[in-house]
């Protein structure tokens, strides 16, 4: 079964690295995306780039930047081929994100 594991960071924490420190969270992202079973994924360029997209009556209505309150902006995903909700809880337990003052949201993939 395919799982989304959507990566919330708290915003500035990176910024605090060393640099041999971001090297090496960068490294571990590159490595978990390079496992077999993971099948997509991709890093999202920062809040302040997005576009909040909503229709109410018929009429289109944007916002800029993410529209959500939270501590936590969602910065990126993997998308994983795994055989059961544990092993993709694992996979999640492992992004830097999720000891970083982050979390990881698993999600199970509805596939048509």
């Amino acid at each position: 079964m395919k799982y989304a594991l959507l990566i919330n960071s708290e915003p500035g924490t990176y910024d605090e690295l060393s640099d041999e420190q971001r090297s090496a969270v960068t490294a571990e992202y590159m490595a978990i995306g390079a496992e077999p079973a993971c099948v997509g994924g991709a890093r999202l360029h920062d809040g302040h780039t997005a576009t909040t997209v909503r229709v109410r009556d018929g009429q289109t209505l944007t916002t800029d930047g993410p529209f959500a309150d939270t501590k936590e902006v969602f910065g990126g995903y993997f998308l994983f081929d795994v055989g059961s909700l544990d092993e993709a809880i694992a996979v999640a337990a492992r992004i830097p994100a999720a000891r970083m003052g982050g979390s990881v949201e698993v999600r199970p993939v509805m596939e048509q």
